[in-house]
């Protein structure tokens, strides 16, 4: 009975397409190990002896700094050139042949040092070799440009020393010098993959994790963006993913405490009076699924307008003096009573804000706030109570706890139904409703028990049932979940909930045959419902016919505008239906309905999570993309359940990182089109 799903199905589509919305980080993931190692394979496991390639030998390359050619042949094609040269030039050739002569014997010293395990002793003859080029450019200023700059010789021999000696540091457990290093390495080269994955695994063993990740999200955003070409014919990429999926959310799980506490802060902030209600859509269905929905509604129908009740109200003495209790309390009683029954009306008309405000109201009077520091506080509140009557009283406290309920108080919401249920210990719709908050309070047991104790006093109760089948489901308890629906639709042919649920049920089976079929029994009892058309283009979805799909979710649109569920699924079904070769789905209309939900339920936090993807992939700079986090932080003010909060911080987490692995590889976009 959670109070913040929409419908049980409303998900089961979600997250089918991400593969297709957001692919930066979650395309072609598997279980293989990434490969990794400063120096060449051949040296060793680890990398410390990435061979130096200097400038005209004929040393191959195996650095890690990427591929580099023998420059045996580019001497050979050029000795003429040089023999023609003037003597200067030829000296500075001289020089730059024995400084690589020198580096070429520092290398060799270095790898047989690290074969010896004596790692620091390996650092040093590295960093003999960056002094000498360190001397090198301070003789010769001008040389890196007359090399081309960042990519000259001297810039790629820089690169692989320093990568080398981390590789050192690290051995010798010394991070700190080690992440110096790698960072020294990134400031050259930011696509660099080995000084990226050792960074990755220092700052890991750090437990930093925040940073870690940035390096996870670079080396993938690295990957994606070197198979771009592919990834937009819809081809495989080449090779593996550097880091398996299961590393991104090993990361995720370490972060996500720390991000939800901050959320929690965040929403502890705000009064419980000041959160926002749901959708209009979402309390109807959620009332609707009580068993005494029709004769509150009959009542409120008939009970009288709102224009009647307020000018009751406008009638009532003010300033009756508390010292005349009987007076006190009876004036108190009639106007909380009149404030009950305009927020039924209220609540009739499909207006829940005013609803609310007057059972808040209404409950302050009865339960004595004013007077709540004088010393017979709780003589009068007996007064005001036994004036009110035992019937209103109740239905007071139970419309109370509805309203607490949905604005996730659930410690509040609970307080009121248990104070209903000692006065009415067989009312078994405030046994199920106090269920429901243990439910949303994850407290499955209470809740399991709870609804033992309403079918106890009535085994035919249907709202018992179908909310228990909610339970059951959330505890993978599919048969049991089966066997109530069934059981409440025996009882009760028309209940249109217990029929779609059931048809979800199948889904869940993947018994897709049956799910049809009760789909249609559904339809027959109620033609025009905009839940039965989503439900069935739900039930195309999962067999792949995405145009038949999206069919029904827009006549689940036309029936009720204000339902946010096919707005979802259509922008799924849009961009998982097959486009030609090299064509991309239509996202900006993916993204279109996406708004269109959140705009008709801002608390529909299924529309950030997939909204928030698509326009991550889709963001063509990086200003772009930091609004996918506002996004997400407006999405976490509307979070009701650990569930919801937990789903939107992931995301919110995962798109810092991507947004800082961009910056950090000097990407303009995450946009991989």
């Amino acid at each position: 009975m959670a109070v913040n799903s929409q419908q049980n199905t409303t998900y089961i589509v979600i997250g089918l397409a991400a593969l297709a919305t957001a692919a930066a980080l979650y395309f072609a993931f598997s279980p293989k190990k990434s490969s990794d190692g400063a120096t060449d394979k051949s040296s060793s496991k680890d990398g410390g002896g990435s061979t130096i390639t200097p400038v005209k030998s004929n040393v191959q390359a195996g650095g890690s700094s990427g591929s580099s050619t023998s420059t045996a042949a580019t001497a050979d094609n050029t000795s003429k050139a040089s023999a023609a040269a003037p003597p200067a030039a030829s000296n500075k050739d001289d020089e730059e042949k024995q400084l690589n002569r020198r580096i070429e014997e520092i290398d060799r010293a270095g790898k047989a040092l690290f074969k010896n395990k004596q790692y620091m002793e390996a650092a040093e003859t590295f960093t003999e070799a960056l002094d000498l080029i360190e001397s090198k450019k301070l003789a010769d200023k001008n040389s890196s440009k007359e090399d081309g700059g960042p990519k000259s010789s001297l810039t790629r021999q820089i690169i692989t020393l320093t990568n080398n000696r981390s590789a050192m540091y690290e051995k010798a457990s010394f991070p700190d010098l080690a992440l110096s290093d790698c960072d020294a390495v990134l400031d050259l080269d930011p696509a660099h993959i080995k000084a990226r994955t050792r960074r990755l695994r220092i700052l890991e063993s750090q437990k930093r994790h925040r940073e870690a990740l940035v390096e996870v999200c670079a080396l993938q955003l690295k990957y994606m963006n070197d198979n771009r070409d592919k990834l937009r014919l819809g081809l495989p990429p080449t090779g593996p993913p550097p880091v398996p999926q299961s590393k991104i959310e090993e990361l995720v799980s370490f972060i996500l405490p720390e991000e939800i506490e901050r959320a929690q802060k965040a929403m502890a902030a705000n009064s419980v009076e000041s959160r926002a209600l749901p959708s209009s859509y979402t309390i109807i269905q959620l009332l609707k699924s009580f068993s005494g929905f029709n004769k509150w509604m009959g009542d409120a129908a008939k009970g009288g307008t709102v224009a009647k009740f307020t000018a009751q109200l406008e009638d009532l003495l003010e300033g009756v003096p508390r010292k005349s209790m009987v007076a006190f309390a009876d004036n108190l009683a009639t106007k909380a009573a009149l404030l009950l029954n305009r927020g039924r009306r209220y609540a009739f008309e499909k207006d829940f804000g005013k609803a609310v405000k007057d059972f808040d109201e209404a409950y302050a009077l009865v339960e004595d706030n004013d007077g709540s520091d004088e010393s017979d506080h709780d003589e009068v509140k007996k007064a005001i109570v036994a004036a009110m009557g035992n019937d209103d009283y109740c239905r007071l406290l139970e419309w109370c706890g509805m309203c607490k309920h949905l604005r996730f108080d659930l410690k509040g919401a609970l307080e009121c139904y248990e104070r209903c249920s000692k006065l009415e210990p067989e009312n078994t719709e405030i046994l199920v409703k106090r269920a429901g908050v243990k439910m949303d309070g994850s407290n499955y047991p209470e809740a399991d028990t709870l609804f033992k104790e309403a079918l106890a006093l009535n085994p035919t109760a249907s709202d018992a049932l179908l909310h228990r089948a909610n339970l059951r489901m959330l505890q993978q308890r599919v048969s049991e979940s089966e066997s109530d629906l069934e059981t409440c639709i025996r009882l009760y042919p028309n209940n249109l909930l217990a029929r779609l649920r059931l048809a979800t049920v199948c889904m869940a089976k993947e018994d897709l045959d049956g799910a049809r079929k009760m789909l249609e029994k559904a339809e027959e009892y109620d033609p025009d419902s905009s839940e039965v058309h989503c439900y069935r283009g739900e039930l195309h979805f999962a067999k792949g016919d995405f145009n038949e799909a999206k069919s029904e979710f827009e006549k689940a649109m036309e029936c009720d505008t204000t339902n946010p569920t096919p707005y979802v699924n259509a922008a799924l079904a849009v961009v998982n239906t097959p486009a030609a070769m090299g064509v991309m789905p239509d996202f900006a209309e993916a993204i279109r309905l996406l708004e269109k939900a959140i705009e008709v339920d801002p608390m529909f936090h299924a529309a950030y999570v997939q909204l928030g993807q698509m326009k991550l992939s889709m963001a063509t700079d990086l200003s772009r993309a930091r609004e996918v986090v506002e996004l997400y932080d407006k999405g976490l003010e509307y979070c009701r359940t650990p569930e919801e909060l937990r789903d939107i911080c992931s995301m919110r987490i995962l798109t810092v990182a991507q947004i800082d692995a961009a910056h950090a590889l000097h990407m303009e976009t995450l946009n991989m089109q």
